[in-house]
């Protein structure tokens, strides 16, 4: 992956994509963790439901979680701990299953 490459290296990932990795890793949480009792949301990329449990419909969604492009993929390929994440604010997470550790790194390739 070109993006966890530039990462490596300390280098800006391009905007192209970054945006494309960020989308791509996005999906596959919905697929390995399918629901919508948690909102995952990386602007301005996209956002997902995931994680079963209790369904959302209408309004602000219980548990959201929130992140820029740079932190998701750091986050869904290993390179960053959830803990990590949080403790330097890079990730904003509310509502009680607002948390991802079960599922990260995606298993997918660094």
């Amino acid at each position: 992956m070109a993006v966890g490459a530039a990462l490596d290296r300390g280098d800006e990932p391009q905007a192209g994509a970054l945006r494309s990795a960020a989308r791509y890793l996005l999906l596959e949480l919905e697929r390995i963790a399918p629901g919508r009792s948690v909102e995952v949301r990386v602007p301005p990329v996209a956002a997902v439901q995931c994680v079963a449990g209790p369904r959302h419909t209408r309004g602000t969604p219980p548990n959201v979680i929130e992140t820029d492009p740079v932190t998701w993929v750091r986050l869904a390929t290993g390179r960053m701990s959830w803990n990590e994440a949080l403790g330097a604010g890079a990730v904003r997470a509310s509502g009680s299953r607002a948390d991802l550790t079960g599922y990260l790194p995606l298993p997918v390739s660094k």
